[in-house]
């Protein structure tokens, strides 16, 4: 379960998440929506421990992320936006590596490694160095990387962006095997589409704020809106910015 408790984060004057309050049913799949610059992956710095909160918390499976750190890390996996990797590890290395630092032995490790690099069509990449790593390959191993301990939650940032459209349904459908195991998981995304087909609620943030959130029909519903999630979206985002009368 993930418990936001007034998380806010600011620069100076610039408020780049404002009181966020919300909670993350455990095996839910929970959808994080908004426009460029709304707050989106500053709060998931700060689930992840990389960024302070200026006040407020966010707690994973009870666990303070920032007092907290490194048990939540024992219970996250974790996908940036961009993966970053040691350019000339291979991708094998890489895997290895990662679950020998969630404690598994050597054998285990290489076990996991040559499973996750088959599930995510990497296993003739394998002996491959990063740095030769297309995108969506990274986007593939990261993912790879942030599954390898089975987490009881999974934080994702643009998870498909720069997916084929066959590996994109192939994520798409591991994550939805995640969620039915038990596994929670939010979800930063851009792609409206992904976003209806995959999640069971949405929040949408905007100019740091929590302006809307539960299904997609209750959000339809609040925004007094009908069409795509696209549309609702624009809707309420473009009411959002309206200064108040």
């Amino acid at each position: 379960m993930i418990e936001f408790q007034d998380l806010s984060k600011q620069y100076g004057s610039f408020e780049a998440v404002r009181r966020l309050s919300l909670t993350v049913r455990r095996g839910e799949v929970f959808g994080f929506l908004g426009p460029n610059g709304a707050g989106k992956t500053t709060t998931i710095r700060m689930m992840m421990g990389i960024l302070v909160p200026s006040g407020g918390r966010v707690l994973i499976d009870g666990y303070d992320c920032h007092a907290e750190a490194v048990e939540v890390k024992r219970r996250v996996g974790y996908l940036p936006d961009t993966p970053i990797f040691y350019d000339f590890l291979r991708g094998r290395e890489i895997l290895q590596f990662v679950a020998e630092m969630h404690g598994f032995s050597k054998a285990e490790a290489v076990e996991r490694s040559a499973r996750m690099l088959a599930d995510f069509g990497l296993d003739e990449a394998s002996e491959e160095f990063a740095v030769n790593y297309s995108l969506g390959m990274k986007k593939k191993l990261g993912l790879a990387c942030a599954l390898i301990h089975e987490p009881s939650v999974l934080i994702l940032d643009e998870p498909i962006n720069g997916l084929d459209p066959r590996s994109s349904r192939d994520v798409q459908e591991r994550l939805l095997a995640e969620a039915a195991r038990g596994t929670t998981i939010f979800v930063s995304t851009h792609l409206l589409d992904m976003a209806e087909k995959l999640c069971d609620r949405v929040g949408i943030i905007h100019r740091g704020a929590l302006v809307a959130t539960g299904t997609t029909d209750e959000v339809r519903a609040a925004a007094a809106a009908t069409g795509s999630l696209e549309e609702v979206f624009l809707k309420i985002t473009d009411e959002a910015q309206e200064p108040a009368q």
